[in-house]
């Protein structure tokens, strides 16, 4: 595919999809091209898969995400796919505008509209109001998990830099209900299943309980992403290293407000059109009864849900 599909939120550079190729060695023509087809020519010879009729473009953001790498891309379907199977309460058809409860008053989550200058996307989390109880961590995973599935057939980057805001909260009430094994899970989910590239986790908060946090954190993550780890007592911090042209107003930048992107996002997310996608996307789990014991233990050992843990990278 020579064009990134349209969509009514992600803003992309003019050479966005050359420049990105380029990162891996894939924009001579017909590089990608052939790369797509060798990918998809082994995903229908999976007899384990449920699903095999993926788009171009999906196959084509796989191997973006795995720098270029055929055979990584080949794992990251196949590690999406079983964790579908093996931890099936992260994943559902839902609707993110109206079955989770409080959960979008209590979390503000958008992905920021416009690439970095080296096409990176920004995540960014404003924690508003303390959760009533631990389940509510659960529909938070469910909720990134349909942005991801959005990602997967809209975006088109480089990698993530993630910004997880506690500045009007007390944290005490975020770690003390925190389930070290879910949130493991589901960043196992985000980086291993969806190829998640993080290139910087900044965390804003005041509150001296943020080292607990950080503990918690590189317990779950590989020692790689963990050091990417960046602690700002405030907004004025992070404005040195994250562009101006790229922030929501309320962080003095030149973006809308994270209130406006929010509302934009939970209109999409839960347009006809990507409940769709996402009942489609669900369906594309594993039959274990058709993988041989010996390709299981070889490519799945150690994933959430399994008996090893998943070391997150």
């Amino acid at each position: 595919m020579e064009f990134i599909p349209k969509n009514d939120i992600l803003e992309f550079r003019p050479n966005t999809l050359v420049e990105v190729r380029k990162l891996y060695n894939l924009d001579k023509p017909g590089r990608m091209q052939d790369a797509i087809n060798i990918l998809n020519e082994w995903v229908q010879k999976q007899s384990h898969f449920k699903k095999k009729d993926f788009s171009s473009f999906y196959l084509e953001t796989a191997i973006v995400a795995c720098k270029g790498s055929i055979e990584k891309a080949k794992s990251q379907i196949d590690k999406i796919c079983t964790m579908r199977t093996l931890l099936p309460q992260f994943f559902g058809d839902y609707n993110i505008k109206n079955d989770f409860g409080r959960l979008n008053e209590v979390a503000k989550v958008v992905m920021l509209p416009k690439l970095t200058e080296d096409f990176y996307r920004i995540y960014l989390c404003k924690f508003k109001g303390p959760p009533h109880d631990s389940s509510e961590f659960m529909s938070f995973y469910r909720a990134n998990i349909i942005l991801a599935e959005y990602l997967k057939i809209h975006d088109y980057l480089s990698g993530f830099m993630i910004i997880i805001d506690y500045s009007d909260v007390n944290l005490m009430d975020y770690v003390s209900k925190i389930n070290p094994v879910e949130l493991r899970q589901a960043m196992s989910i985000y980086i291993e299943g969806y190829g998640m590239k993080i290139k910087a986790i900044h965390i804003i908060s005041p509150s001296k309980l943020i080292e607990s946090l950080v503990t918690i954190m590189k317990q779950v993550l590989s020692p790689k992403v963990a050091g990417r780890i960046n602690v700002h007592k405030s907004v004025e911090e992070l404005r040195k290293v994250v562009p101006k042209s790229v922030l929501p107003k309320d962080y003095e930048g030149e973006e809308k407000s994270i209130q406006e992107l929010q509302d934009q996002w939970l209109d999409i997310l839960s347009s006809e059109e990507n409940l769709n996608n996402l009942r489609d996307m669900n369906a594309a789990a594993t039959d274990e009864a058709f993988r041989s014991t010996d390709t299981f233990s070889e490519q799945c050992a150690g994933m959430p849900g399994t008996f090893r843990l998943l070391s997150v990278d």
